[in-house]
């Protein structure tokens, strides 16, 4: 057992982090880690801030290795916002943490998974600590891809690329790790589009599959206008219920805690003014969350739509490419046969550009009902 052991499908990356940490010289401040969606881009940060920290180079056993991995070292912090955007008040936090030197490990190790929601004010904070380093602390930025990151960020850092790992290699991972069944680990990992995460929640979760399957079999029941308004409006529901499904029980959780480190009677028909603000700014980070999440679950619809779209077009023409919803072949079949090549293709533009209006800040609703309307057009 190594800490590289779940960062799978990247045997490029591995061998220059692995070099970065046993030879001299090799080892610099700041380290960029893109890779599309699921690629492991925060699971390769993270054992690379653990082999830092670890005696033996990562053995992936000793306390530094399990408490790097695990979120609890004292010198690896770990940002993974859920807002929105990285604001400039906690990347000045950050850059005060870095000129610290580490307590008690080799390196003081900050990963900030999402470095593409830095705002433009918290990047130019974040650039004067890549400017001017502090010996002995390491800067992990993780995005999708260089264009993500401000210019003078990158041109800071050096770049680790990842790549979508093989299917098999997450079955592989999901069997040996959370001990899924081989057969539903192969589902996941396909219909995930080896997204680990996704998959893993997709094997775990009956409740995520079922919505799977109701994202994929819209498009055959998209015919009228009616039902390319109902088709969207079921898209955004599938995403609410999720949030709430996802978050109810920890916002609950988080509310109780509050609570009690305030000293508050839960059971008191008012509270102070002073504990009144305290619970009015969680819930407004709770509603940011929300927020953030849903809009993560229509997209990952939106990519679920499109696969279907992809493999009707794939079966169409004939071509030699594994589907992504072979367990789905009638529902593949049916959108081939009822579908010439230019209307799938037309039909996954509609789904791409939904997909940008989203992350342009388009409300979610409107985004999907002018998509569903596309697709009712040319279906």
């Amino acid at each position: 057992m190594t800490v590289w052991d779940d960062v799978i499908g990247q045997p490029e990356a591995v061998e220059t982090l692995v070099r970065a940490v046993g030879v001299p010289g090799a080892m610099t401040h700041a380290w960029l880690f893109t890779g599309p969606p699921g690629s492991g881009r925060s699971v390769a940060a993270r054992a690379f801030g653990a082999a830092l920290e670890c005696p033996r180079d990562g053995c992936g056993e000793c306390r530094e290795c399990r408490t790097a991995l695990d979120g609890t070292h004292a010198d690896v912090t770990v940002v993974a916002t859920e807002g929105l955007s990285i604001k400039v008040e906690d990347t000045r936090a950050l850059v005060q943490e870095a000129a610290l030197r580490p307590s008690v490990g080799a390196w003081r190790v900050i990963v900030i998974e999402d470095a593409d929601r830095l705002t433009e004010r918290a990047a130019d904070a974040l650039l004067k600590a890549l400017e001017e380093p502090t010996p002995r602390t390491v800067w992990m930025l993780c995005a999708p891809s260089l264009e993500d990151v401000i210019i003078t960020l990158r041109s800071r850092s050096r770049h680790v690329r990842l790549r979508t790992p093989p299917v098999e290699a997450v079955a592989a991972l999901l069997t040996r790790r959370d001990g899924i069944d081989p057969a539903l680990a192969s589902y996941a990992a396909r219909a995930a589009q080896s997204h680990v995460g996704l998959a893993r929640r997709l094997a775990r979760d009956e409740g995520a599959r079922i919505r799977r399957r109701d994202v994929i079999s819209l498009p055959g029941k998209i015919r009228t206008i009616g039902d390319a308004i109902g088709a969207a409006a079921d898209l955004a529901s599938i995403a609410d219920e999720e949030s709430s499904a996802s978050s109810a029980e920890r916002d609950a959780a988080e509310r109780t805690r509050l609570m009690e480190t305030l000293g508050a009677d839960p059971s008191a028909r008012t509270q102070p003014p002073h504990i009144r603000s305290q619970l009015s700014s969680l819930e407004k980070e709770q509603k940011t969350r929300a927020t953030r999440f849903a809009r993560d679950v229509v997209d990952r619809s939106l990519v679920d739509l499109l696969s279907i779209h992809r493999d009707a077009l794939v079966l169409r023409l004939g071509a030699r490419v594994d589907l992504v919803n072979q367990d789905s072949i009638d529902l593949v079949r049916s959108l081939a046969s009822s579908h010439p090549p230019e209307v799938l293709l037309r039909a996954m533009d509609a789904i791409g550009e939904a997909r940008e209006r989203i992350n342009a800040n388009v409300p979610p609703l409107l985004a999907l009902e002018a998509m569903t309307v596309t697709l009712q057009q040319h279906h």
